[in-house]
Formats: structure tokens, C-alpha cells, sequence
């Protein structure tokens, strides 16, 4: 990576405020849409501002193996978003965002140049945002180049921040699953003992499953008695 693109995007992670964050967490079991405001000074004029509104879309969060760690995977952003997403592979040990596989859509749905004072704008915008009463809603004062820096570091702070809970809510649905498959098991062993014509397609399932060492020793019980 050039230093050039590194400088470029520690300046616009450095400057970037989060004014406003959402009150909700990404979704665990879906994608969720943050919609955004990124409120930038022009360097080159006095009291310029531009005001970026769009979406962010991060898809439904993924726990990923080891080798795997930091994938972040990101459409339509320019070059020094991917550098910044490319140091997070690096470092990733030291963030929770490993933990995801991560997929970010941008899409800029309005732009437009104001002259006034930057505390006047965000003030104007925050109400903006607050009429709407949007849980996924975000304001961000950042940089004009690279502005779309300051978004993937707004996102990997919503990761960061949602990952407890998204991994337990994880955890607890992985249960969910656990607990309904092995009572599907259990179901057809008691239809085999009260059907035994089952049995062989009993045999057939625990083979299929690769469950059979787990559950022969239970199987020819279930033989045993089905022959008394």
C-alpha cells in the first residue's frame, strides 16, 4: 500500500465525527439499510459545505473461520476506502469486525453545496433527521476527499458496536437449530420402534447425516427389541 493512500485515509478516519448514531444495531438475521448524512467543509472556500445523503447497506453478518479473518468486501467505493478496508485485514486480530463476513453496498442518493456556518448546517440537519424518527438514521462530519473513508469507518464502528449482540443472538438460534434437529432424531427413532417397517430408512438417515457411530449403538438396541 502507497503511503500516499495511507496518509489519505488516516486523515479522513481522524476527522471523521459521528454527530449522530444510530439507536439500533445492524440486524442479525438480515441486511440492514443505515441511511446517512455526511456534512463536509470545502477547504477551498470559506463557509462552503457540501451534504451528502444516501444508504448504506450491510449485508446479513456471517461468522467466518480463522482463515478468514477480516473479509470486508465493499461495492462502488473508491480506492482509499478499499486501502482503509485493507489495513482492517491487516490488523484484523484487533477488531471485532473479524468476526463478520462483511459486504457494504453505497449508494449516494443526494448532494448539494450550502454557504453558511458549519455548526449552522448540522444543527439544520440533525433536525432534518430527527422529524424522521429513523432508528437506522446517521450524521457525520468528515472530509471531502476521501468522504466515502468516513462512511466504512462509521460502518465498522456499527459492527463493532453490534457484534456482542449479534453473536449471541447467533449463539442462541444456533441452539434453536441444534436442539430441533436432534429431536428429529429422536422422532424417528420412536416412529421406528412403533413402525419397525422404519427401521431401514432409519439406518439410511443416520448414514446420510454421518451420525451413524454416534447412534449405532442406540440403533441395534432399537433392532433388538423390534425382533422380541
Amino acid at each position: 500500500m502507497s503511503e500516499d493512500k495511507q496518509f489519505d485515509f488516516w486523515y479522513a478516519v481522524n476527522n471523521t465525527e459521528l454527530v449522530v448514531k444510530p439507536s439500533a444495531q445492524l440486524e442479525t438475521f438480515g441486511d440492514t439499510i443505515v441511511n446517512y448524512a455526511l456534512i463536509c467543509e470545502q477547504m477551498d472556500a470559506v463557509d462552503t459545505i457540501c451534504i451528502r445523503e444516501g444508504q448504506l447497506k450491510a449485508l446479513k453478518p456471517t461468522i467466518i473461520t480463522p482463515s478468514a479473518l477480516g473479509q470486508v468486501d465493499l461495492e462502488n467505493f473508491g480506492s482509499e476506502a478499499q486501502a482503509y478496508a485493507e489495513w482492517l485485514k491487516e490488523h484484523a486480530q484487533n477488531l471485532r469486525i473479524l468476526q463478520y463476513g462483511f459486504t457494504l453496498h453505497k449508494q449516494e442518493l443526494k448532494k448539494h453545496t450550502v454557504t453558511d456556518r458549519l455548526e449552522n448546517v448540522v444543527e439544520r440537519v440533525k433536525k432534518e433527521v430527527a422529524t424522521k424518527d429513523d432508528p437506522l438514521g446517521a450524521i457525520l462530519i468528515g472530509v471531502d476527499s476521501p468522504w466515502e473513508v468516513c462512511l466504512l469507518k462509521l460502518m465498522v464502528e456499527l459492527v463493532q458496536e453490534s457484534a456482542q449482540g449479534n453473536m449471541q443472538q447467533m449463539r442462541k438460534q444456533a441452539l434453536v437449530e441444534k436442539k430441533q434437529y436432534f429431536d428429529r432424531i429422536d422422532q424417528a427413532f420412536a416412529k421406528a420402534s412403533r413402525e419397525p417397517g422404519r427401521i431401514n430408512n432409519l439406518a439410511t438417515m443416520l448414514k446420510q447425516e454421518g451420525l451413524w457411530e454416534q447412534y449405532e449403538d442406540r440403533f441395534f438396541a432399537l433392532v433388538r427389541a423390534s425382533q422380541k
